[in-house]
């Protein structure tokens, strides 16, 4: 009977022992995401949408080995961000996407033993511990500047704000050596806007020859100068500006009021290409009047669209902009972490084959990523791929 006793005893121990080890084996065998985004203060909806654009990629991934950690950090909480990041680690969680403030990318990297996927734009790339997966302007400008090489434009007035990234512009501008024809930083007030691009535009002289080109035709009483005086009697200018495309490096409103005023110089849309950067398919430049047809790079159109969709489908509400890098972002670590049979660090991400997804194609280069970014075209309400 103690033989037997013994025996049951010593069953069980082995039983617990190789339950135990499946159970760890199957622990390992998961993939441990954290997810630091604000779910409280004035950007809560962005983390919320962040979340959901996980749960719409989860839904895709379809593997339950994939489980999601989500953490609220506030905005620019370093205090909050240090402590939620403590308890990640106690979950043994080895990647993390976000945070997404630059204050705050600069605080995790101490946290050496973490790989952080941020959807930043600023510099997108690695840099120690951290994957930055945003739509460049690096990449940005690399587009406009291969669409414009092949419009034949050659004489390029670039504009951009006077402001705390005006540095960051330049050095960009600076190493795809794009040599402007005219640049302009202009200021930020819509009511000293005007006045700037007058200056570039040379608006006063043209304004001047068209009065004085008025005053020679009314002296003259042949078929020929009434025609033509008719013609410049709708005109606000005489002569062309000195340059033939534009690129305009601002968003919102402040690009509606450079663009505004571009028109109001009467620069001839005609002769010259508007440009700008990525505006997220923004169709509030739908109702800019003056605009006849603008330019700009940008994410994948139709995956855009249809992310949106299916977002809206699921939630009954429209994603945050930036929803659709979240998606990518789970989607690239799913990607690396069964390539590489796990993840040790963030240069298990550099991978020298091109790099599909929702926005678009990448690749990385000296670790940084450039984005494929395709050219469109706004125009009659429409966005248009070129």
């Amino acid at each position: 009977m103690k033989m037997l006793k013994s025996l049951i005893i010593t069953i069980f121990i082995i039983l617990f022992n190789f339950n135990s080890s499946l159970y760890s084996q199957e622990l390992n065998n998961k993939i441990k995401i954290g997810l630091l985004v604000p779910f409280s203060g004035e950007y809560a909806e962005v983390g919320r949408s962040l979340l959901y654009s996980l749960q719409l990629a989860l839904k895709e991934i379809d593997d339950d080995k994939v489980i999601i950690y989500p953490k609220d950090t506030g905005f620019n909480d370093r205090e909050k961000l240090n402590k939620k990041i403590k308890e990640l680690i106690e979950e043994d969680v080895k990647v993390v996407i976000g945070p997404l403030t630059k204050t705050e990318l600069n605080e995790v990297y101490k946290y050496k033993n973490l790989t952080f996927v941020s959807l930043s734009n600023i510099n997108p790339g690695i840099k120690n511990n951290v994957i930055s997966i945003g739509v460049g302007l690096e990449s940005q400008l690399l587009a406009i500047k291969k669409f414009l090489e092949k419009e034949n434009k050659n004489k390029i007035a670039i504009l951009y704000p006077d402001n705390s990234y005006s540095n960051f512009i330049e050095e960009k501008l600076k190493k795809i050596e794009i040599k402007p024809f005219k640049t302009l930083k202009y200021n930020s007030d819509p009511r000293i806007i005007t006045g700037e691009i007058e200056k570039l535009t040379n608006y006063s002289q043209r304004k001047r020859n068209l009065e004085n080109r008025k005053k020679i035709l009314e002296k003259r009483d042949d078929p020929a100068s009434e025609r033509e005086l008719k013609i410049l009697e709708q005109r606000y200018t005489l002569g062309k500006v000195n340059f033939d495309s534009v690129i305009v490096l601002d968003f919102g409103s402040n690009l509606k009021s450079v663009l505004a005023s571009l028109v109001f110089a009467d620069v001839n849309q005609k002769d010259v290409i508007f440009t700008t950067i990525n505006q997220w398919f923004d169709k509030s430049i739908f109702f800019e009047n003056s605009i006849k047809t603008l330019f700009y790079p940008s994410v994948d159109f139709k995956n855009y669209e249809k992310f949106n969709k299916e977002y809206f489908k699921n939630y009954n509400q429209y994603p945050s902009e930036i929803g659709i890098l979240a998606y990518d972002a789970l989607g690239l670590i799913y990607y690396v972490w069964n390539k590489k049979n796990g993840i040790q660090s963030a240069r298990d991400f550099i991978i020298k084959d091109k790099i599909k997804s929702k926005i678009g194609s990448f690749k990385f280069i000296e670790n940084e990523i450039i984005q494929d970014l395709n050219i469109y075209k706004v125009e009659g309400k429409k966005f248009k791929k070129l």
